[in-house]
């Protein structure tokens, strides 16, 4: 099934996910971070040290959710997305869409780059009417 382009193009305006992790045991843990939406690979891409607490659950327990939603206290503007999948190492075509997004990361040195894989995206606009929901799953 083909992404609907509203949630597309929700993934590129935003730069910044929420994502929840757990041990191989349950115990959560959540964790700020930017991201790069690559759309042709449908992969969230996002960078992060193996010492960090989530790099060291996503390293024993692959699958996570995060969440990117649109700051408002208007109701009639709420928008978010909640997203499932696992989490993997990025590659080289992962670094080259984080540093097309953000430049300066280049200057870094090494990049710990992971990618979300989405097996489902829930996506809620209440621009499009109250409590509307596209949800696309793999």
């Amino acid at each position: 099934m083909e992404i609907d382009q509203r949630i597309v193009k929700f993934l590129k305006r935003h730069h910044v996910l929420t994502l929840a992790t757990a041990t191989a045991d349950g115990a959560p843990y959540c964790a700020n971070a930017f991201y790069a939406y690559d759309a042709e690979s449908n992969r969230l891409i996002f960078t992060s040290d193996d010492a960090t607490n989530h790099a060291q659950q996503m390293l024993s327990n692959h699958r996570v959710a995060a969440s990117v939603v649109l700051e408002t206290r208007v109701v009639g503007k709420v928008q978010g997305l909640q997203i499932c999948g696992t989490a993997e190492r990025g590659d080289e075509a992962d670094r080259k869409a984080y540093i097309r997004r953000f430049p300066y990361a280049a200057a870094i040195g090494e990049l710990h780059l992971w990618h979300i894989e989405p097996d489902l995206l829930k996506y809620t606009d209440n621009t499009l009417g109250f409590g509307k929901k596209l949800i696309w799953k793999r």
